[in-house]
């Protein structure tokens, strides 16, 4: 039995992070270096740690990494360049531009050791010849708020873009790619990855031009015109650049949930891992796992107490109406929290440690905030969660963690 379940909670939390860490992961994967030239290039918010890794192993390297503003770490010979998340900025855009710069310079015999990690399709921002940044602005705000899949955004963020869906890989040719990626997508493709820039891409521009027309999203005459253009197809798989190229996936939601449930097991407490790839309303998976949590106090199934329900993956917010402050992992909490039966505690967090734009990693449901329970609904409808949680003291505030394996969830059980 857990006597206060705020500290068990946090503490699966700080398990699920550290089993991501990059520092761990990076040199079980690193090729040896070649005696050619060598760059390493990146992009997302565990990029940075990605490259002192390398260093770590490598000694100073030549290279740039994007990464959110406030990501930096200290390294040798990489350059960190901080940008803009989750809409891009000037930042971003100069810093990719730059990237591409670098790998273009390669020959036969060089290696691109590309860092990969979510956040970096909108940190590495390079778009279209023709399109401007104000116009990738304008698309990246709409997907954020349409309820779009992370898929589907980030196919339509490659057929817009220079770097995107294997467009580095080309631009790196006749080099060597390496690339290593920490996955925070459900499904752990690399294409889908910070929208794959070294991987071969198996969408099309129609799909993109059917994603916006399903989400309706306002697209200008610009962005409308080029999605019609040869230029918005993304490199054919079988450029012979993908031949020489290698993709390594080091860390995935599914390790950070296997740490949380050992954590679960050493405290006593069974542990039951749902998935690590829920999708869907943020909201409406608040309710489903409230139901489970309901089934397992009232009949003893799927799991009986004291027991935690584990679960990973990416939910979305569609926003109609209400101009509150909130991520993905609050709003869900939220939600559970208005459906979840007496006594049961949860956490829910993004592992990159930022819950949308806001500055919180995400929330906790315990006694003291479910105390406020008459007051959620009237945020949840305003699409308003930080605000209760800061209110009723639930934030989750770690600050960067410098890794991504997406969304963290825990629910807590009472025998």
């Amino acid at each position: 039995m857990i006597a206060d379940p705020e500290p068990f909670l946090r503490g699966l939390f700080r398990a699920a992070v550290a089993a991501a860490d990059p520092g761990l992961a990076v040199p079980n994967f690193l090729p040896a270096k070649p005696a050619g030239r060598v760059v390493v290039v990146g992009a997302g918010k565990a990029s940075a740690r990605m490259a002192q890794a390398v260093e770590a192993a490598w000694g100073p390297c030549e290279g740039i990494v994007i990464v959110p503003y406030g990501g930096a770490l200290p390294t040798q010979g990489i350059e960190i360049v901080e940008a803009r998340h989750p809409v891009p900025d000037a930042a971003g855009e100069a810093a990719a531009g730059r990237v591409l710069d670098l790998v273009s310079g390669l020959g036969e015999g060089d290696l691109a050791l590309c860092l990969i990690s979510g956040g970096g399709s909108a940190l590495m921002a390079a778009p279209g010849e023709g399109l401007t940044l104000t116009d990738k602005q304008a698309v990246n705000e709409a997907l954020l708020s349409s309820g779009a899949a992370i898929d589907e955004m980030n196919c339509l963020r490659k057929h817009l873009s220079r770097i995107k869906g294997g467009r580095l890989t080309v631009a790196a040719w006749p080099a060597r790619t390496v690339t290593l990626t920490i996955s925070d997508v459900p499904g752990d493709d690399p294409a889908i990855i910070a929208s794959g820039p070294t991987v071969a891409d198996p969408t099309t521009a129609t799909e993109a031009r059917a994603i916006a027309a399903r989400y309706h999203l306002a697209l200008s005459d610009a962005v409308a015109a080029y999605l019609q253009t040869p230029a918005a197809e993304t490199p054919d798989p079988s450029h012979p650049a993908f031949a020489a190229a290698e993709c390594h996936l080091i860390a995935t939601p599914q390790m950070a949930l296997a740490a949380a449930a050992a954590t679960a097991r050493a405290e006593g407490v069974t542990p039951l891992i749902l998935g690590d790839a829920l999708e869907g309303e943020a909201a409406e998976l608040g309710i489903v796992l409230a139901g489970i949590a309901r089934a397992a106090v009232t009949h003893g199934h799927p799991v009986t107490g004291p027991a935690v329900l584990l679960s990973g993956g990416e939910t979305t917010v569609t926003v109609r109406g209400g101009a509150g402050r909130g991520g993905r992992n609050s709003e869900c909490l939220l939600s559970f929290g208005l459906h979840a039966p007496e006594g049961v505690s949860a956490i829910a967090c993004d592992t990159d440690g930022i819950d949308g734009s806001e500055d919180n990693a995400g929330a906790l449901w315990v006694p003291r905030v479910a105390a406020h329970k008459a007051e959620a609904r009237k945020y949840l409808e305003a699409h308003d969660a930080y605000s209760f949680f800061e209110k009723a003291g639930g934030l989750v505030v770690s600050g960067p963690t410098h890794t991504n394996v997406n969304d963290f969830r825990a629910v807590y059980i009472p025998g």
